[in-house]
């Protein structure tokens, strides 16, 4: 589409982790415009690193929103940083959909960026991802590498550019000692940064980009803001909606490109 879908419904926010890195920012916005082209304007919130912070869109927002976790499984970011956000806003009609991660749609993106970057079958593959402090985002981690393992016929090894173990490099030289073959790193990262940058230093054959702007991820954004806003009107049963969250309501196209950088 060449203009942003009119709105109706609740305004949907994306929430996402900062990045210094020009390239992710840009990735992030062009997601965000992506799925404004879908839904309606759709105001970005960031956790980290860039402002403005969730709770800074949120008091902006007229009416019911619904908050989309821009990350690949339910770390600190999803379970502790979004509600306490959502908290601080003051915004009393919000719901906040569940992490992208793990997800089907998520390993069909995973094989495009492999065979993007040169892998063919009999090749070695390490999903790498960021790490986490929290077992239950591990566990998700390892549940995509499961998906992923399904699609492609092979085994997929873990490891991450940070914070857990094993890390990437041990696992790529350990998958080139015991197959012989070549090896990828099927990035599991949302957008160009830091740990994207570690993993091309990790020594393997090739390295797939991260998830970035993909037509499935796009539609993985919407269905977790339509499953929100289901639950969101289950009032008998609202428990199941999970957290609580909020969205910004401005005029204009879905352009999230005047961010200001937080000093960290």
């Amino acid at each position: 589409m060449s203009r942003a879908a009119e709105q109706h419904g609740p305004t949907v926010v994306l929430v996402a982790h900062g990045t210094r890195n020009p390239h992710g920012v840009e990735i992030i916005a062009r997601i965000a415009e992506s799925v404004a082209a879908r839904l309606g304007h759709v105001p970005v919130g960031f956790v980290d690193v860039l402002g403005p912070s969730p709770s800074e869109v949120l008091r902006d927002t007229a009416g019911p929103a619904i908050v989309v976790p821009a990350f690949l499984a339910s770390g600190y970011h999803v379970r502790t940083d979004v509600p306490r956000e959502v908290a601080e806003s003051g915004h009393q009609e919000t719901i906040v959909a569940r992490a992208l991660g793990p997800d089907p749609i998520l390993a069909e993106i995973l094989e495009d960026r492999l065979r993007e970057a040169g892998w063919q079958p009999g090749d070695a593959v390490v999903l790498a991802a960021a790490g986490s402090s929290d077992d239950r985002a591990l566990a998700e981690v390892e549940e995509a590498a499961r998906l992923l393992s399904t699609r492609l016929g092979t085994v997929v090894e873990v490891g991450y550019a940070a914070t857990a173990a094993p890390r990437v490099t041990e696992v790529v030289a350990a998958a080139r000692a015991r197959t012989g073959a070549r090896v990828f790193i099927a990035s599991y990262l949302l957008a160009e940064g830091l740990f994207q940058n570690r993993l091309r230093e990790s020594g393997a054959d090739g390295v797939a980009g991260p998830i970035g702007v993909h037509p499935r991820l796009i539609d993985l954004v919407c269905r977790r803001a339509a499953e929100a806003q289901r639950l969101g009107r289950d009032r008998a049963r609202p428990s199941r909606a999970g957290l609580l969250g909020v969205a910004a309501r401005r005029p204009g196209r879905g352009s999230v490109t005047s961010w200001s950088m937080r000093s960290r």
